[in-house]
């Protein structure tokens, strides 16, 4: 016979079973519009989200394109000044070539002068005088140390201003390069996008890096570098006007004291020549003198020769006279007029021998002064050869070395070129 099984469990009421169908009902309304609540929440924060990413890309995306147009423009004004550093650095050392060869230009005038100083030390006696061309001569060396004076300072004020334009072009490179960096990596930036494959999350990227600058410390270094390079190439600009003024004026004074220099010897050249030929019209005179003379002495000496012949003749006649016998040993005209004849023939003769003397005297004079002439004219002649050796130095400075042939040998003391007769005279007479 069958039995009911009855399973042991609580038994609830039924209003508790209604109450728990209408409690789940309920919260299951709850939970729905809770969860319509959050999806409506979620889609807003999406929208607001994806806007705000989107324009915060756009922003920094454009922020990046105007860095980059900033950066470029540094660049492309640092790219100008290295430039302008560059063909202002090129023309300062053209320029301080210049000078440098001017400053070894001027050596061949120095070894002109002193030149033309050591050889008319060999003049001799009295030409060894402080005349102009002496003291033109020493002018021109003091204005070209002078010369050689200010085209060194100006080449170490050049090397000075190259070590800084040399510097600051240094410093613009490296900001140039830099900025150049800068612009790849920016560029990179700028090309990156969701879908680029080489983006990764970065550990910490917000950091602040170890010497991050301020925009404005940025701004300033490279404007200070920019102002430096202009300033560096404007005082660069002055000191390569200053050499080239430096230059002209060395050069105009050293053409003006060598025209200066060269007039004083042709002056001199002309005076030693106008008193040459004087010296050699006083020798040609003298000489004349001297033979005019010497014939005077000649012709005194014969006298003198025929009047102690008359002496003797006298003196024969009154010895004989005096052997006459007895009365007529008389002291007659004849005795008289003899007696008178020898005291008149003495007479004569001492006259004769003094005039004699002073003839031998006078012409001892003229001997003594000749050779007195003469040591001047062979002086003189030395004096105007060593001169004109020196004009002949002194056409290396019109001359190119290549082209110059020296018109007198300063050894052998010939001359290459036919010369006037008083020129060839005085190459004798030296």
């Amino acid at each position: 016979m069958a039995t009911l099984s009855v399973k042991p469990s609580p038994r609830f009421r039924l209003p508790d079973w209604q109450t728990n169908s209408y409690l789940l009902s309920t919260n299951a309304e709850r939970q729905r519009d809770a969860s319509h609540q959050i999806c409506q929440e979620a889609r807003v924060l999406r929208n607001e989200t994806n806007n705000q990413t989107i324009w915060d890309e756009h922003d920094n995306r454009t922020r990046l394109a105007e860095r980059i147009d900033t950066v470029n423009r540094w660049k492309e004004m640092l790219d100008k000044c290295l430039t302008d550093l560059d063909a202002e650095i090129d023309a300062l050392e053209q320029m301080k070539e210049s000078a440098e060869q001017n400053l070894q230009a001027k050596n061949l005038p120095l070894d002109v002068a002193i030149e033309c100083l050591t050889l008319r030390e060999s003049r001799r006696d009295i030409d060894v005088v402080k005349d102009p061309v002496e003291e033109e001569l020493h002018k021109e060396v003091e204005v070209i140390e002078a010369t050689k004076k200010a085209l060194q300072q100006k080449i170490s004020q050049a090397f000075e201003k190259l070590f800084l334009l040399q510097e600051a072009r240094q410093q613009l490179n490296s900001d140039h390069r830099g900025k150049m960096e800068t612009l790849d990596i920016d560029r990179g930036c700028l090309s990156l996008n969701l879908t680029s494959p080489n983006i990764s999350l970065k550990i910490n990227p917000t950091r602040v890096p170890s010497g991050s600058t301020t925009l404005q410390q940025w701004d300033d270094f490279s404007r200070f570098n920019k102002d430096r390079g202009e300033a560096e190439m404007k005082r660069a600009i002055e000191l390569r006007e200053a050499i080239a003024l430096t230059i002209a004026e060395t050069n105009n004074e050293l053409e003006a004291q060598r025209v200066a220099t060269e007039f004083a010897f042709r002056k001199r050249l002309r005076e030693m020549e106008k008193l040459y030929s004087e010296l050699k019209w006083q020798e040609k005179n003298t000489l004349e003198e001297i033979a005019e003379l010497q014939e005077d002495i000649r012709h005194l000496e014969e006298d003198l020769r025929r009047k102690l012949q008359n002496l003797k003749l006298c003196h024969t006649r009154l010895e004989a006279r005096t052997y006459r016998p007895n009365v007529e040993l008389c002291r007659d005209q004849a005795q008289y007029g003899l007696t008178d004849e020898v005291h008149q023939l003495e007479a004569t003769i001492a006259t004769l021998k003094q005039k004699l003397a002073q003839a031998q005297d006078a012409l001892d004079a003229l001997y003594k002064h000749l050779a007195q002439l003469q040591a001047d004219i062979a002086c003189k002649a030395n004096s105007m050869l060593l001169d004109t050796k020196c004009m002949d130095t002194r056409r290396k400075l019109t001359v190119p070395a290549e082209k110059f042939v020296p018109e007198v040998d300063t050894f052998t003391r010939t001359t290459n070129r036919t010369l006037s007769p008083l020129k060839t005279c005085q190459l004798e007479l030296a």
